[in-house]
């Protein structure tokens, strides 16, 4: 003998822990219209979205604007690729003292510079230093005595 076949829908009872709140709170029809005159009144103008390139500063069709602005770029690059041709090469910007003639890294430049520097102020004092006094160059003939400074 068959036994009888339960047909009724298995569904748990309600549970009361479970929240059953929309996730979106539905607002009356006033105070939507309140909030969406309010975010219309805070939307930027047009001069502003242009001014933030959100916008295009144009008067073509909306069909031609990226065609135009495509053409705007082919332009840029093209002006870009002719100043590089017409650039100077590494060697005559050396010539012309525009360029430092050192292979350094560009941050050792600096430093390399002010170590030059500092080499000729060194090579000079020393040179200074070996220089014969006016009495020795008067002794050898080098320099009239007329010509030799006078101490005081």
């Amino acid at each position: 003998m068959a036994t009888p076949v339960d047909t009724t829908p298995a569904v748990p009872a309600a549970d009361p822990t479970v929240d059953t709140t929309p996730i979106s709170p539905t607002r009356s029809a006033p105070a939507r219209r309140d909030s969406l005159e309010k975010h219309l009144a805070q939307r930027p103008n047009v001069e502003e979205l242009k001014a933030r390139h959100i916008l295009l500063d144009t008067n073509a069709a909306p069909a031609l604007q990226q065609t135009q602005h495509e053409l705007e770029r082919q332009k840029i690059t093209d002006n870009l690729k002719k100043g590089l041709e017409h650039r100077p090469d590494r060697g005559s910007l050396v010539e012309r003292n525009i360029m430092p003639a050192s292979t350094a890294a560009p941050a050792l430049i600096a430093h390399q510079r002010e170590l030059e520097k500092h080499m000729r102020q060194d090579s000079l004092e020393s040179q200074l230093k070996k220089r014969p006094s006016p009495e020795e160059l008067v002794k050898e003939g080098i320099l009239a005595d007329e010509e030799a400074p006078k101490a005081e």
